[in-house]
């Protein structure tokens, strides 16, 4: 048996083209652009990369997007009056603080002054409490693409086990609430868990965000499951994942490529945060 791929490339583009017919309609009604503000502060090489891809993304959905650049010995108090503005700022829809920051600043306070409705990362405390109410919203962009594409790869959860690896507040632990949400019997492990390859043996859905490159082998693997592989790692033949695919793909039922599979989804979800977001300002 070889796993059926589930291909997040295309359902990106498919998304992205949903949003991009919705925003045309709506500016040639006579709105006008969303816009996305980016806030990056230093000069880290792979945080200008991905705003660069981000900027590009808006541009081909007809997203407006505004960068503000500051030097990486940029103080707290400087950063949260950026932050303050933007959030006062009437023609800006979505703010997104570019991570990681430099060392002296902190992220957890930076994001608490986003405000929850231009929140497009859905990382304030707002919005991650917006999930365990079972009312999401903006929702983490990454957990939210792997929820896009069980969907749409009609990947029934309803009574199903379901494993997380990982309980980042980024991915872990919003997709697991997110599962729950949508009815499948969830258990969330983590480094300290015990017996974690007997535990993955029981899943129906596998989603691994470890940060640990081919954690996952085929002998943990349910025959038959569907494996969300988060992980990104640059190996000696190109970007690699938390699961090892050469091996999973013979296991599993369904199973996400790296790269191709998590990665493309997490731009697009982040685009259409910003298209929800706007839609609730302009109804406001």
């Amino acid at each position: 048996m070889t796993a059926n791929i589930i291909d997040g490339k295309r359902i990106a583009q498919t998304i992205r083209e949903e949003l991009r017919d919705s925003i045309s309609q709506l500016v040639e009604a006579g709105h006008r652009q969303p816009c996305l503000a980016v806030v990056l502060v230093g000069d880290d090489p792979a945080s200008h990369v991905y705003v660069s891809h981000k900027k590009k993304a808006c541009q081909a959905v007809g997203i407006a997007s505004r960068s503000i650049e500051l030097p990486a010995d940029t103080s707290q108090e400087a950063l949260n009056e950026h932050l303050k503005s933007l959030n006062s700022d009437a023609d800006v829809d979505g703010i997104l603080l570019q991570l990681p920051l430099p060392k002296h600043l902190s992220p957890d306070e930076s994001i608490d002054l986003i405000h929850p409705e231009k929140d497009v990362d859905g990382l304030t405390p707002y919005n991650q409490g917006l999930l365990v109410w079972r009312r999401p919203h903006l929702v983490s962009c990454t957990p939210a693409g792997i929820m896009e594409l069980l969907n749409r790869s009609q990947v029934e959860l309803l009574s199903k086990e379901a494993v997380v690896l990982g309980r980042s507040v980024l991915v872990g632990a919003p997709i697991a609430t997110l599962l729950s949400n949508a009815g499948a019997t969830v258990q969330s492990l983590h480094s300290k868990s015990l017996d974690t390859a007997e535990h993955c043996r029981r899943a129906d859905v596998l989603v691994v965000a470890t940060g640990v490159r081919h954690l996952v082998k085929k002998e943990w693997i349910k025959p038959g499951a569907v494996v969300i592989d988060v992980g990104i790692h640059r190996g000696e033949t190109g970007l690699e994942g938390d699961v090892d695919f050469d091996g999973a793909k013979d296991v599993a039922g369904a199973i996400t490529p790296v790269p191709g599979g998590v990665g493309p989804m997490t731009i697009a979800m982040l685009l259409k945060n910003c298209f929800l977001a706007y839609k609730d300002r302009m109804g406001r």
